[in-house]
């Protein structure tokens, strides 16, 4: 379906730029594979808009990392659903010790990412989330959740490609949904791509000083995070 993360990006970024007028507007990567996604989304839009990063741990349940009981999100934000919590009768301690280690994580990889540099400021704002895919869509979830908290005017999540039925369930979860391809059966994300390969750190990196640092695009004025 699509040869790269690159070329996945210019397909969504016309999509984007065709829905999205309103402003100021920031275009979020859940990282890793979303950033090249979300770079080239950025780079359809208008010179006012800002590139971010936005990174999402899940917590998962021991035993059962796979079903998550709640999230933590770029700038201290906890999500937590109740609902799970309740059922599996997850006592606090455990809650608070899983919400540490990934916290520890979240942190490095702010670190190896970020450089220092601050997040973008969100408030007010309309903010585009883009991964280069979903399948369940956890993540994104977690991370529409987290986001809210930031006050936004509006989220858009925004992919290449995911599955009906998630992409269905993000719509209901998220104030706009754009995706440029949807499957039943969708298999998984390295499906539809001919070149699906790891995401590097350098790579995010080397993004983010790109958009924030030189003209990206013909004709717009440069870019500067706040």
């Amino acid at each position: 379906m699509f040869a790269d993360r690159s070329q996945a990006g210019r397909t969504l970024g016309r999509l984007v730029a065709d829905q999205v007028h309103d402003s100021p507007v920031v275009v979020l990567a859940l990282p890793r594979g979303g950033v090249p996604v979300a770079f080239e989304v950025a780079r359809c839009l208008d010179a006012t808009v800002d590139f971010d990063i936005f990174l999402v741990r899940k917590l998962g349940v021991p035993d059962r990392e796979e079903l998550a009981f709640g999230a933590i999100a770029t700038g201290g934000v906890r999500v937590l659903n109740r609902d799970i919590i309740e059922q599996l009768e997850v006592p606090d301690d455990i809650i608070e010790q899983v919400a540490h280690c990934q916290q520890l994580e979240l942190e490095r990889r702010e670190r190896a990412y970020r450089q220092e540099r601050p997040p973008v400021g969100l408030r007010g704002r309309v903010v585009i989330l883009v991964d280069d895919g979903l399948a369940t869509g956890a993540t994104m979830i977690a991370a529409v959740g987290a986001v809210r908290q930031h006050e936004p005017a509006r989220i858009v999540v925004a992919v290449p490609v995911a599955s009906r039925q998630t992409c269905e369930q993000l719509r209901s979860i998220a104030d706009q949904m754009i995706c440029a391809e949807t499957h039943d059966p969708f298999f998984a994300v390295g499906y539809w791509y001919g070149d699906f390969e790891q995401v590097s750190d350098a790579q995010v990196r080397a993004l983010l000083r790109q958009f924030t640092s030189q003209d990206p695009t013909p004709g717009a004025q440069r870019r500067h995070a706040p």
